[in-house]
Order: structure tokens, then C-alpha cells, then sequence
């Protein structure tokens, strides 16, 4: 059953057309991917749906009583109620349930039925709704998005803009929509938070509408993906490396039968000149023969031209030495917060060494210690011979905000011309009057294209980069990944996405609870040790555990066959002692009975009975050694 759709949802910004007859529906369970270039219209997309924007043309139809839920791109709140109290928000009707209950209660206790008997009712209801849950799992969602209990009491307004993010994606989720709405949600969250969001969104029986850049996410959690190109909207039935490569082979196959119809016209058309030079009957008969057969071709229209994309390339310096960095027991606190302590590690010539880790856990801060930023509270670092750091920080905290996008790279560049500065700034997608933009008015993404820009006419053999990817498009991650490939140099970077560490790194260094990583290969084969370390862990506890539960039960068993025994021989021995006592009874009415001769007959019966079992039982104890 369909659950939502747009038909031929247009919308255009002054004379800009932004989205052109965007259509697609989507059933319960259903997950769609949105990608596309930033500025393509993903989250106008989004806010269409939604009623935030209203459509030039088109409609949105939504199944009746279905509720939508949607996180915004760097949505923040600005409450000052505590975390908790703001999550548990969401659970209103419960709250309000659970003080009339309250309420109820005091009633009933003194003595009042009516309110008794709905007090049960009431809390019945509160029961299968959820009641007795609600606080724990707010909780639990809060912790699985990287807040722990040290944030549940501090107010909202206290907290940063990445973390008022994940308490909005928190309670988004906790509320529990028919229709998840997700714009940018893995841009504030560390990898282990991203890891938990894709089980959850995968395994939830929601249809869910996913704008991302991060293409391990999209793999994991759509299957199906809209990709927006040139205002146009195309459906394609699977998650993102589907899609990629399917519109490889649709395109391949678009530009094959174009070029092989492009030549079959200039063989007709050149046909047709060639009979109309000719100029007799019969040459202009072929000739409007072959016009008609001409005119009547279906033509194949040319592959839509892709949209424009940076391009990049690193000057290297002259080469490094093999020692590049050594660090030697380097430790920084803030106040109420250790980050890291005794850390030590040495990157070598041409290391793409990454860093990752939890948010928080000092990922950021060693890079700008690193590079004299930051001062450490204690350790020492050396770079090696011939070393020339280059830094991309993702707050780009080293650009000017009153200097325009020209005069930002040319501060820095002042020995080149106006003509190479913007041909840089061309390369960046900075043309005509772009560059003349203030920096303090650009977006997340043209800041991190200055930066790079500004690092591309540098020469660097070593580059730190923090989440270079965070700004950028997905065509533009690419070109990035593919710079970086070829850089000669050796590279230190932070960064949370994993297609990117993936493709790139060659040493990880890992953050982790219990202390500091240090593994060398690529990044699948560190999750595979990880996963196989813990498996192994796991197995372990398992055997240890199956170990401690078959000694147990050894023992259970031999301690309950002992207490069998002693018991055994505690009742033999009182019965044994009954007895006895029966047949000196027995014999004294014997003695007293001599001339009751059917009674005496009775009497010695019984007594023979008796004497069988006690010699039964004699004979046990003796087997059991306890006969005294």
C-alpha cells in the first residue's frame, strides 16, 4: 500500500528552477536515498513534503492518519529544559496518564471504589502503552546517540550545536512517526552512533526518506535511491552502490546508441548532399526518400550534461625523510575531562594514518596539537627531516569572514596574478561574481572549497585533515578521494566517514574505552580483526561461562547426592529407632495378652513385620558404612 507520493512537484526561486516534475511513491518499509549535488533542491524536496514549502505545481499525497517525522539539517533546539526532561516530551500522554493515576491512587487508598476500579482500568492502559518503559527507553536512545547520563540534567541551551543535533534526532526517533524524514543525519554523530542508526533504521517497519552524502550509510539503510540532476528526478530500485552503478551502465548504454545514431544521420545527410549536387530526377528522388526516412527517425537525445564539479589536485614539497611524526607520551585534560594520556605513536613517510573514535574522545584536539593550536598538558612530538605540514581544519577557523573569496586567496598568495588566482577559484566552482561573496556569508560547503583551495596552492608533504568530507558533495567527496590517492605525501586525517577511510587509509588509529589502538592495514580489515576479536572474546566468555556452569552443576549434583546420603542416613537410623520403640510396645502387650490368643497372633504378626524392615534397614547402613 502506498504511503506517500509526489506527482510532478516543481518549484522554482525567482527565475531558478530548483525541482522539475519530481515524482515517486513509496510503500510501508520502504527506504529512499536522496542524493545529488549540494544546491540541488534535496531538502527543498523534503520541506515540500512535509508542508513547509508549497509547490509551484504538483501534489503530495499522504496515507491518511500517518504521522511524519523530520530532523532538519543542523537542526538545533534552544530550550532550557534539561535533556531528559526535553525526550521525555515525547511520552506527554504518559506523563499526564501517570499524575492522574497518582491522583487515583490517594483516592482509592482512602477508601473510595470508584476511583479504584479506574484507577485499574487506567493503569492497565498505561501498563500496555508503554508506561512502565518510557523513561528507560528515552534513555537508552539518548545513549545510543553518544549522551551519556553525565548530559541528562544540563540544559539544552548549554550543549553544542552537535549535540542539540542528536537530542532532535533522538527524539525524532523516539516519537515514533510512521514516515522518518532524515536530512544530513550522520553529520554530527562518531561511527558508532552512525552504526547504531543504520541497525535501527534498517530494522524499523517505517518508510523512511533519507537525504545523505554518506554513501556507506545509504548502502546500509535505503533500497531504493532519487538521485535530483539538473532539476530532474530519476527512481532507482535499490540502495546507493546499486544506483551507481546502474546509471554507469544506463548511461553507457544512452551514449552508445547516440553516437551510433549521430553517425547513421551524417552518413544519410551526407547521402543526401551528395544526390542533391548530382541534381537529376533521380538523384532528387533519393535525395526525398531518404529526407523523409530522416525526419521520421526517432532521435535519441544526448546524455544530460553532468553537473560541474571541483576539481583538485596537491602540490607536493620536496620529498620528506621516512620518520615523519613521532609522539612521545602526549596527555591533555580540560577541566572534569581527561582526553587522552601517555599517548605515543610514529607515522612514517607516505602513511595514510587515520584517526578515529567516540565524539569527545580528543580526536580533533591532537590534530591541533599537532599543529601548535593546542598546547598539551605533557608529552613531546617531533616532525622529521624535511617536513612541510599543511592543515585542513573542518571549523575553518583560518578564514577571514570580513575578506571576500578573492581577496582570501590572494592574502595568502600575493606573488600570483588576478588571472591565476581565479583560475583556482574556477576549479573550486567560485566564477563571475562568486568570488566577490564575503566568506561570512558562505555555506558549511563553499568554506571548505576555499580551504582546499587555499591548500592546493600550497605545497605540503604531509597533510592533517579534520573530516575534510563533512561540507562536501558526494561527486565532490570523490574528486577529493581521488587527489588524495595520487598525493605522493603522507597523510593525517580525522574523519567518521567510512567509505572515505575506507578507500584511503592504510594505519587506523582507534580511540577506544579501554585505551588507544594502534593497527596497521586498511580499514575493513581493522573492522574484520575487531569483529573477530570480539567474537573471540565472546567465545571465550561463552566457553568460560559453559566451563563455570558445568563445574556448577558438578558440583550442585555432587553436593545434592551428599545431602541425599546423609539425609538417607538420618532417616534409616530414626526409623530404625521407631521401630524399636513399636516392638518393645508391642512386647510388652504381649506379656500383658497371654490369654488373648486371636490378639497374640495380631500382635506377633505385626511384630515380625517390624523386624523385617529393621533388619532391611540395618542392612543399609551397614552398606553405607554407618552401622555403630
Amino acid at each position: 500500500m502506498i504511503v506517500i507520493g509526489c506527482e510532478n512537484i516543481t518549484f522554482s526561486v525567482g527565475i531558478k528552477t530548483i525541482l522539475s516534475d519530481i515524482s515517486f511513491s513509496l510503500n510501508e518499509d520502504e527506504k529512499l536515498g536522496i542524493v545529488g549535488v549540494n544546491g540541488a533542491g534535496k531538502s527543498t524536496l523534503l520541506k515540500i513534503i512535509t508542508g513547509q514549502i508549497v509547490p509551484d505545481s504538483g501534489n503530495v499525497f499522504i496515507q491518511k492518519n500517518v504521522r511524519f517525522g523530520l530532523l532538519e539539517q543542523n537542526a538545533e533546539y534552544n530550550s532550557e529544559k534539561s535533556v531528559l526532561d526535553e525526550m521525555l516530551e515525547a511520552f506527554s500522554h504518559l506523563i499526564k496518564t501517570e499524575k492522574e493515576l497518582n491522583e487515583l491512587r490517594d483516592l482509592a487508598d482512602s477508601g473510595n471504589e470508584a476511583a479504584a476500579m479506574k484507577f485499574a482500568v487506567l493503569h492497565e492502559k498505561f501498563v500496555s502503552d508503554g508506561g512502565l518503559e518510557y523513561v528507560g527507553r528515552c534513555k537508552g536512545m539518548l545513549r545510543s546517540l553518544g549522551l551519556s547520563s553525565e548530559f541528562w540534567d544540563s540544559s539544552i541551551t548549554s550543549l553544542s550545536g552537535g549535540q542539540k543535533t542528536r537530542i532532535a534526532l533522538a527524539k525524532l526517533l523516539i516519537s515514533d512517526p510512521d514516515i522518518i524524514l532524515l536530512d544530513e543525519p550522520t553529520n554530527h554523530l562518531d561511527i558508532d552512533s552512525i552504526m547504531w542508526l543504520e541497525k535501527f533504521l534498517s530494522s524499523c517497519r517505517k518508510t523512511v526518506i533519507v537525504v545523505s552524502h554518506d554513501r556507506y550509510f545509504l548502502c546500509k539503510t535505503t533500497n531504493r535511491t532519487l538521485e535530483i540532476e539538473n532539476t530532474k528526478g530519476k527512481i532507482y530500485g535499490g540502495n546507493y552502490d546499486y544506483y551507481i552503478a546502474e546509471k554507469k551502465r544506463e548511461r553507457e548504454i544512452l551514449e552508445h546508441q547516440y553516437k551510433n545514431q549521430q553517425k547513421e544521420i551524417a552518413r544519410i545527410e551526407a547521402y543526401i548532399e551528395q544526390q542533391r549536387r548530382w541534381n537529376r530526377e533521380r538523384n532528387i528522388i533519393a535525395a526525398e526518400s531518404r529526407q523523409k526516412q530522416l525526419d521520421k527517425m526517432e532521435r535519441v537525445e544526448a546524455p544530460s550534461r553532468l553537473p560541474d564539479n571541483i576539481r583538485m589536485k596537491f602540490n607536493e614539497a620536496e620529498e620528506s625523510g621516512f620518520d615523519v611524526l613521532s609522539v612521545r607520551k602526549l596527555s591533555k585534560s580540560y577541566p572534569g575531562k581527561k582526553l587522552f594520556s601517555d599517548l605515543s605513536f610514529e607515522v612514517k613517510k607516505r602513511d595514510r594514518f587515520f584517526i578515529i573514535g567516540h565524539n569527545g574522545c580528543g580526536k580533533s584536539t591532537l590534530l591541533k596539537i599537532l599543529n601548535h593550536t593546542v598546547m598539551q598538558d605533557s608529552g613531546v612530538f617531533d616532525f622529521g627531516y624535511n617536513v612541510s605540514p599543511g592543515y585542513y581544519d573542518q571549523e575553518n577557523q583560518n578564514l577571514n569572514p570580513s575578506n571576500t573569496v578573492i581577496e582570501e586567496l590572494w592574502d595568502c598568495y600575493p606573488q600570483l596574478t588576478q588571472t591565476e588566482i581565479r583560475n583556482a577559484l574556477a576549479l573550486f566552482l567560485f566564477r563571475g561574481d562568486d568570488i566577490f561573496k564575503q566568506i561570512s556569508i558562505l555555506s558549511g560547503g563553499e568554506k571548505a572549497r576555499i580551504t582546499f583551495a587555499k591548500l592546493m596552492l600550497s605545497k605540503y608533504n604531509l597533510l592533517f585533515l579534520d573530516e575534510p568530507t563533512n561540507h562536501l558533495d558526494i561527486m565532490s567527496r570523490e574528486v577529493l578521494e581521488n587527489a588524495l590517492e595520487k598525493f605522493d605525501g603522507t597523510i593525517i586525517a580525522v574523519s567518521h566517514d567510512r567509505y572515505f577511510i575506507n578507500k584511503l587509509a592504510t594505519r587506523i588509529l582507534s580511540f577506544e574505552k579501554d585505551g588507544v589502538r594502534d593497527f596497521n592495514g586498511k580499514y575493513q580489515d581493522y573492522i574484520e580483526y575487531v569483529e573477530r576479536f570480539s567474537e573471540t572474546s565472546v567465545t571465550e566468555k561463552k566457553e568460560s561461562i559453559t566451563d563455570s556452569k558445568s563445574e556448577y552443576l558438578k558440583n550442585k549434583q555432587k553436593s545434592s547426592e551428599k545431602r541425599k546420603y546423609e539425609s538417607k542416613i538420618r532417616n534409616d537410623k530414626a526409623e530404625i529407632e521407631k521401630i524399636e520403640k513399636q516392638l518393645s510396645e508391642i512386647n510388652k502387650k504381649i506379656s500383658e495378652n497371654q490369654s488373648n490368643s486371636s490378639l497374640l497372633v495380631e500382635l506377633y504378626n505385626e511384630s515380625e513385620v517390624l523386624e523385617n524392615r529393621m533388619l532391611e534397614l540395618m542392612e543399609e547402613l551397614d552398606s553405607m558404612g554407618e552401622l555403630n
